[in-house]
């Protein structure tokens, strides 16, 4: 039987490779670019479970033979590193969509004030001025929609139909599902690219769409149709209507660095600001795929009482002004990172 300074001689480069790639891995993203170490290339990581696997062997047969314990000590600690490299990598992902979540994603819009108030601004002022206009005088909407756009309106939100929103077979909630999410990103990522016309694009779509929802509101209110419309629209509206806003903050981060690159190129710059805003577009796209879920399914319900759509409305737009507001700020030290630009 080898003594445990031959066992150790012999097996020691296996052990060290084994423990350089590892350290190479787990080391984060950020500290490997601050310490000019490259990221392990496939070829190496293809290394790792040959390796594992031959350190679990001699980890058995140190056990078993009753080596001194630092070597035992060693062996396990790599076994360990080792089992966690390889199987629970897949944790990674949902850590890291949680931590998107519950940190980032708020983090990165709170980073943007001036960006969210500017968007808000441009998409609420003309959406309540039209309300408030249509309200008072219903003809106003011809200005906005033609005639037959509004007969398909009032069709759609008429009290007396049989369905609440677009008419559909009963068994076609998946299609309406399909058609709000190519609906609903289509105008979010309307609004979001057209940033790149240094901003105008963005401010433009964001008063136009703020406009067509103002005039439809009001004007179905005034003819009477309110309590079918908002009943319908208050759930979903809460999600969607945020995330139209929100894109025009990832549109205006764009067209800011085109116009106003600072120091850097207007190529750099506009690289930069594309890598946040994009961040910010994943999150989005999440709060329309929510908007199109709940619009196909709840909004659309004729068989839930008013009342408990309202309560439910309510409570998400409470959540989404705490998400927003609140959400992430404990932890102040790594928002730093994430919304330097």
């Amino acid at each position: 039987m080898m003594t445990p300074l031959e066992f150790e001689r012999r097996y020691q480069p296996v052990w060290n490779e084994l423990e350089r790639l590892l350290e190479r891995l787990e080391m984060p993203a950020r500290a490997r670019t601050k310490k000019g170490v490259p990221a392990p290339p496939a070829m190496q990581l293809s290394r790792i479970p040959p390796l594992y696997r031959e350190v679990c062997h001699h980890l058995a047969l140190a056990t078993d033979r009753q080596y001194p314990h630092f070597l035992v000590t060693r062996l396990q600690t790599l076994v360990q590193r080792g089992h966690q490299a390889l199987y629970q990598t897949k944790t990674h992902f949902w850590a890291g969509i949680w931590r998107y979540v519950s940190l980032e994603f708020p983090q990165l819009i709170r980073g943007h004030p001036r960006l969210l108030l500017l968007s808000a601004l441009m998409f609420c002022v003309p959406l309540f001025a039209l309300m408030l206009t249509c309200y008072l005088v219903p003809e106003a909407v011809y200005s906005v929609f033609d005639p037959g756009q509004v007969a398909v309106f009032e069709k759609m939100y008429n009290p007396a139909a049989g369905a609440i929103g677009r008419e559909r077979p009963a068994d076609s909630d998946f299609l309406m599902f399909g058609h709000y999410i190519r609906n609903n990103i289509g105008i979010s990522f309307q609004v979001f690219a057209s940033g790149l016309l240094a901003g105008v694009g963005c401010l433009f779509y964001l008063m136009l769409n703020g406009l067509f929802i103002g005039a439809l509101a009001g004007y179905l209110t005034a003819l009477g149709y309110g309590s079918t419309f908002w009943q319908f629209v208050c759930g979903h509206g809460s999600f969607e209507l945020t995330a139209i806003v929100l894109s025009g903050v990832a549109g205006l981060k764009l067209g800011t660095a085109i116009l106003m690159p600072g120091q850097k190129t207007r190529r750099d710059a506009l690289t930069d600001a594309a890598k946040i805003a994009i961040r910010m577009m994943y999150g989005i796209a999440a709060m329309l795929l929510i908007a199109a879920f709940i619009e196909a399914f709840w909004s659309s319900a004729r068989w839930l009482p008013v009342e408990v759509k309202y309560a439910v409305a309510a409570m998400l737009w409470s959540g989404i002004f705490y998400y927003f507001m609140f959400q992430g700020r404990a932890r102040k030290a790594k928002s730093a990172e994430i919304l330097s630009s």
